[in-house]
């Protein structure tokens, strides 16, 4: 990753990149980025090799300015075999949301696993440096959809496409792979709500599982399954490395003024 970090760490706070911003507004912080805030916070602070990150959920309830973020992370209950840390999240001072992780220890598989039923291995090649990319409005990261089913795919099928983050989150903080996982959870909403030219909805919560950690630098995303009325759109996404599934993203996603299609592939809030 040789681009310039979305965030730089000075002492009045994590001061944002211009490219840290929402396609929603020029002057509105991607909601994606807060995630990954929340996860590299929480992971620094009380992050164990012995514990495995199963959830993180961030709850966005205030648009968050395109401004200084700062935040603050506490252990809630510190179990011998599950700990619950939470954080909250701060720009320019007011409190813009909040984030809670579970984190479950390490320990052998048991045996006769082979007969429980698991999601299966996603027989989809991770992308090469000849897949055709699928141009993103704000460069930030890489996105190959697979075949055409893609973002705002029509009709009936599972929409899927390969994500990569190319630059840091924060400056010399190299993305482990809880953040990376985490930077991709928003794209859940955009996947699974755009529709063939624009989209209506932008997401105000956003729930990781993780049944491990994943590898490398691609994380697939596959989605069939959303739910939608009043105005209200709740969906979830299955996610895979080159490995094969890792776990799934879920969000709930209220009605908003629509986006077009040209602002708004792989973009959420």
């Amino acid at each position: 990753m040789d681009e310039a970090p979305f965030f730089e760490p000075t002492d009045a706070g994590l001061i944002p990149h211009p490219d840290a911003r929402a396609p929603w507004s020029a002057d509105m912080l991607h909601g994606r980025l807060l995630a990954g805030l929340a996860a590299w916070a929480v992971e620094r602070d009380h992050g164990d090799t012995a514990f495995v990150p199963a959830r993180l959920t961030v709850d966005l309830y205030r648009s968050p300015a395109l401004s200084a973020v700062s935040v603050h992370t506490h252990v809630v209950r510190a179990g011998g075999r599950v700990r619950a840390v939470d954080a909250v999240l701060h720009v320019d001072g007011s409190e813009v949301g909040r984030a809670s992780t579970l984190w479950v220890r390490r320990s052998e598989v048991p045996p006769g696993v082979e007969t429980v039923p698991v999601t299966p291995n996603w027989a989809v090649d991770v992308p090469g440096d000849a897949t055709p990319a699928t141009p993103m409005p704000q460069g930030a990261f890489d996105v190959r959809q697979v075949g055409d089913r893609g973002f705002g795919a029509p009709g009936p099928g599972p929409r899927r496409v390969w994500l990569r983050d190319r630059r840091p989150l924060v400056r010399d903080e190299e993305l482990t792979p809880f953040v990376r996982a985490a930077l991709s959870a928003d794209f859940a909403s955009p996947l699974a709500n755009s529709a063939e030219d624009g989209l209506d909805y932008i997401n105000a919560d956003m729930t990781l599982h993780l049944g491990r950690l994943p590898t490398g630098e691609w994380i697939g995303i596959e989605t069939d399954d959303r739910v939608a009325a009043d105005g209200v759109s709740v969906a979830q996404c299955r996610y895979y490395d080159a490995g094969g599934a890792i776990g799934w993203s879920s969000v709930c996603a209220v009605r908003t003024p629509r986006m077009p299609r040209q602002a708004s592939d792989g973009d959420a809030q």
